[in-house]
Formats: C-alpha cells, structure tokens, sequence
C-alpha cells in the first residue's frame, strides 16, 4: 500500500536486523507479525506457550521462565479428555499428563535461554478483561472451555496493567538488561466483549502502557492499534469475521512497523528473500522441462549466496 501513514510512529533507538534475536509473547496479532519475521527470514521465537492475550498471563510466563518455577501435578487438570494448563494455550494442551508437564517446563528453558539471548522483546496486549477462576482466585491465560461458571470476569484496572507491565519488565531486565522491548495494542476487536467493553478495555491497555513509558526510556510503542482503527477503519481491512485485521492490513501494518523498526540495509536483503520466497512458492505445469530445472538451479544459487552472507538462514 502507497498512502502516508496519519499516525505518528516515534523511530526506535533500538533498530532490528539480521543479526538480531527477537522474541515475541502476546496476542494473535503477534502471530500476525511473527509470520512476517519468519518470511524474511529473521531469527524470531515467538509465543512458546501459545496465543497469551492480557497483561497477568504475559507478565505470569515471563516470572515462572526468569525462576524456571516448573509445572507440577498442582499446574494441571483434566477436562474434555485432555490435559490443560490454565497458563498456556490450548495448543499445548495433550492427552497425556506427563506429557504436558514435559512440553511445559521444556518451553519454560527455551524461553529463558531465547530471552536472555535475545536483542529485542515485542509484547502485544489484546484485552485487559480476564477471567479468574474461583476455586483458587487465579487469573487464568486461557479457560480451556471449562463452564463459564466456574470463572468471574472482571477488567483490569489501568493501576493492575501498569504493575504487570512494570513486573515484565524488571524480570526480563534481570536476565537480559540489554533487550530493547517494544510494546503493542493488538488491533484485533473482542467483539465477544462487546463494542463498549472492547473500547474499554484498550484504553486501559494504551494509557496504562503509555504511563510507563513516560518514565521508562528503554522501552518503546508501536501503535498497530491505532494504525487499524484511524487509518484502516473502513471495513476493506476486515477479514470476514469483522475483528481481525485481514492480509492488507497486516501488510501495511508490518510495512510501517518496518520502516521505523527495521535497520534500512535490511531492506534490500528483505527484497531479496522475498524474490527467492516467491521463486520456492512457485508451482511449475512441468517440473521436468529444461526451463524449469534452469530456474531451479538459479534458485538455489541464490540461496547458496544469500546463505553465504547470513548463514543463520533456512530456506
């Protein structure tokens, strides 16, 4: 997309490029982003214990990698004929207890080992509405389609945001006092909420991040949120469920997160993975004629050469 962008997005201090280490926790929306980084091929973990959408979840995660505080027995239940975590996201949820408990506490040591190598942590807020189970008053990630019963919801002051928000940061700084984080509003609508409710909810998110920033100056604010609702606010951006931004919008979202975010040399390396991405998604009508084997080895050299110069990359 061609047009200038309205919002005011502040340049990062703290530029990424291809030999920079990105870790991303947070919503969908940073699933969204996190599929760009893999396209351009840019080192980039992201969400290892699955889609976390508010403040405590994140800030839940963070504590228990920088302690390596491991799930027990305690940390996990059986519902469905599946065990869960209320920590995680149902995608690592697993038949098996054992199982789960492996998969959770081997994700726990990634994640410290990725965070403290780490250049740059992005966190993406999507709600501050949260759900507290009310057997043991625990704010849980995800409900695991446990009866709403068993839950009270309730919004997250701006205060508690704030605390969360602070506690993430000073337990990634204990680890890794060198990683620039980056902070985000997902833009994704929790209509389920309703329209008020989604309103509320990333006020509280936006003042409260911007109340810290106002006296952190290693952190910074990428604004996807206001990006889709003030400049993408027609319905063209939309996918069909009306919340989620669709692939137009995600493309000019991450264009603007990468003209402020993204070391200006990359841009050209960018082009160049993106030519070879397009040349490997390509789907000949005869993969046997001379054409297409000449196309293929020009393919591979290009990705013999790429490689040559950064040889982190996989294709």
């Amino acid at each position: 997309m061609n047009f200038t962008t309205k919002v005011p997005i502040t340049k990062s201090n703290h530029l990424i490029n291809y030999d920079s280490k990105i870790v991303s926790l947070g919503s969908c929306f940073a699933v969204n982003i996190a599929e760009k980084f893999n396209y351009y091929k840019f080192q980039h973990t992201v969400n290892p214990f699955g889609i976390l959408f508010h403040p405590i979840a994140i800030r839940e995660i963070i504590k228990r990698t920088v302690h390596q505080d491991f799930y027990t027995e305690a940390d996990v239940f059986f519902h469905n004929e599946r065990w869960h975590c209320f920590d995680a996201h149902s995608d690592l949820s697993a038949n098996n207890q054992q199982d789960l408990l492996q998969k959770l506490n081997q994700n726990l040591e990634d994640l410290k080992t990725n965070i403290e190598a780490a250049s740059h942590i992005l966190i993406t807020y999507g709600t501050a509405w949260v759900y507290r189970e009310k057997a043991f008053q625990k704010i849980v990630a995800n409900c695991h389609k446990v009866p709403q019963s068993q839950f009270e919801k309730e919004l997250l002051s701006i205060e508690s945001i704030q605390e969360a928000i602070r506690d993430a940061m000073t337990l990634i700084q204990s680890i890794n006092p060198k990683a620039a984080i980056i902070f985000t509003v997902s833009p994704v609508r929790h209509l389920k909420d309703g329209f008020t409710e989604n309103q509320r909810s990333k006020a509280h998110l936006i003042a409260a991040i911007h109340q810290m920033l106002e006296a952190e100056t290693t952190a910074a604010y990428f604004p996807s949120y206001e990006i889709m609702m003030d400049e993408l606010r027609d319905y063209r951006f939309y996918a069909e469920d009306m919340m989620h931004p669709n692939a137009t919008a995600i493309e000019y979202i991450w264009e603007q997160f990468a003209s402020v975010s993204i070391v200006s040399e990359c841009l050209a390396v960018m082009e160049e993975v993106e030519s070879i991405q397009k040349g490997l998604a390509h789907r000949p009508f005869n993969p046997d004629s001379a054409s297409h084997l000449k196309f293929t080895a020009q393919l591979q050299l290009k990705i013999a050469q790429l490689q040559k110069r950064f040889p982190k990359m996989t294709f």
